[in-house]
């Protein structure tokens, strides 16, 4: 075997299987190394697919059981095949790994399974589940080894009662309560496949507001939601410790009041964030640097200290998202290759996949206040649509952001059904700098959801809405 590569990426999530491929469609001999046994990373094996699996079918549960009566839908002994909600996911999950493991083939990639560690700058060991090691050299590196679930003090993750969202996917048994520690986007998403299956769910979240990095419209709207389908929300929390019992979990927390309170449930979900995973990389044998929160420091072409080593994705700075370590892994295979590319980091939309969807791009309104910022803005409700009437859907709001004198699109954030589709409409709109009139002069289908958009244009580009 040939272990001689021009490109070796290490780590095979979203960043590292798109940097890979690129790689090889540029015409570099290029190899991937991963850990585990399947490739996919923390996205496709216990993230974003199976999560999104669980949503979709906990979603089909949750309408049968409480929503479909009023279509006209009537159901009797409607019961939930939890061991068949969880081999669904497995088999969602299991195609996807297929589908890279052909992808890779494809593309001619070699696939190396282990750990690796740099041994010098051009050099990296792989080292097996069995302690089989392996040498190979190449002219540059990508890493792209992605992060792992961290915990706050007093809460020790032990992945029986106290676990994260990995062991979450994957419980042998519906739980009958579960308290998730965090109210940020793996928190809310968590909560809400749990709740609508029919367990008692209680989020305790230290910011004033559900998922506090985005805008805060988002975040009232989504609790009331939540509220109402019967999520226990508690706000204002820190909690101090949390317990194992044995067969259920104390957990201690100090309310808004500064009071100290005690809760008992059979899981704890940690969901407070997430660090950056280098452990065993040898970075110590290169001289690639990291900063105090442990990201891989980088210049604007995503390359380290070291000139022949890169990285992308959850290791180094900006949001941990899948898309946007996608795009990371194209940038850096064309910039090796000498091109140009270019992302604009401002426009890389978030998403959360509760119901109603949320989708978010550019700056929050808060944003806008903290730096001075001048701006104009319209809100326009999702229960005004005809679609949305039709569909029984009417939560939510389009909510935009622009600027006063020219129009530019500052930012836009929606709660709506399918909102993670909507949101790439703004995105082309916002990299091409169209103003908020501009998006007033395309036609948007009749009846559809996207139909705020335009009204939300229209309201912020002070031409008046129209059908509202």
């Amino acid at each position: 075997m040939n272990n001689k590569y021009d490109i070796a990426v290490i780590g095979s999530g979203p960043g590292g299987y798109v940097a890979a491929i690129r790689c090889a469609q540029l015409g570099y001999r290029t190899a991937i190394i991963e850990k585990y046994s399947v490739l996919g990373g923390t996205c496709t094996n216990v993230g974003c697919i199976p999560s999104k699996a669980l949503l979709d079918s906990s979603e089909h549960y949750f309408q049968a059981k409480y929503k479909f009566d009023i279509h006209g839908i009537e159901l009797s002994d409607l019961r939930l095949n939890f061991d068949q909600l969880i081999n669904r996911k497995d088999e969602v999950v299991d195609q996807n790994n297929k589908g890279l493991s052909y992808l890779m083939n494809k593309n001619k990639i070699d696939v190396m399974t282990g750990l690796a560690t740099f041994l010098n700058n051009k050099t990296v060991s792989v080292t097996s589940s069995s302690s089989e090691i392996v040498e190979i050299t190449a002219d540059k590196f990508i890493i792209a080894t992605g992060s792992k679930p961290t915990s706050i003090p007093g809460v020790k993750i032990d992945k029986k009662r106290i676990i994260t969202s990995t062991e979450a996917l994957s419980l042998p048994e519906k739980p009958k309560s579960i308290v998730i520690i965090g109210g940020g986007v793996i928190g809310v998403e968590m909560a809400s496949i749990f709740n609508r299956i029919d367990v008692n769910v209680t989020i305790l979240e230290f910011a004033n507001n559900l998922i506090p990095a985005m805008d805060s419209d988002l975040g009232k709207t989504l609790k009331k939601i939540m509220a109402k389908e019967g999520v226990k929300i508690k706000l204002n929390q820190k909690v101090h410790s949390a317990e194992n019992t044995g067969d259920h979990v104390i957990v201690t927390y100090k309310d808004e009041k500064g009071l100290i309170q005690r809760l008992q449930t059979e899981y704890v979900l940690v969901a407070t964030g997430r660090k950056p995973y280098t452990k065993g990389l040898g970075l110590e044998n290169t001289t690639v640097q990291t900063n105090t929160s442990g990201q891989i420091i980088t210049n604007q072409h995503l390359q380290t200290a070291d000139p022949s080593i890169y990285s992308i994705g959850d290791v180094v700075t900006g949001p941990m998202l899948a898309h946007k370590a996608e795009e990371e892994g194209v940038f850096v295979a064309e910039v090796i290759n000498g091109q140009k590319p270019h992302i604009n980091y401002n426009l890389i939309p978030s998403v959360v996949y509760t119901w109603p969807e949320i989708a978010s791009v550019g700056k929050t309104e808060q944003e806008l206040i903290k730096n001075n910022i001048e701006y104009k803005k319209s809100k326009v409700p999702i229960g005004a649509l005809g679609r949305a009437r039709a569909a029984n859907e009417k939560d939510g709001f389009v909510k935009v952001l622009s600027d006063p004198k020219y129009g530019e699109l500052l930012g836009v954030h929606l709660i709506s059904p399918r909102a993670a589709d909507l949101i790439s409409t703004v995105v082309v709109g916002m990299e091409y700098e169209v103003r908020d009139e501009d998006m007033t002069n395309i036609s948007y289908p009749h009846p559809s959801y996207a139909e705020a958009m335009k009204e939300a244009f229209l309201a912020v580009s002070r031409k008046g809405t129209i059908s509202l």
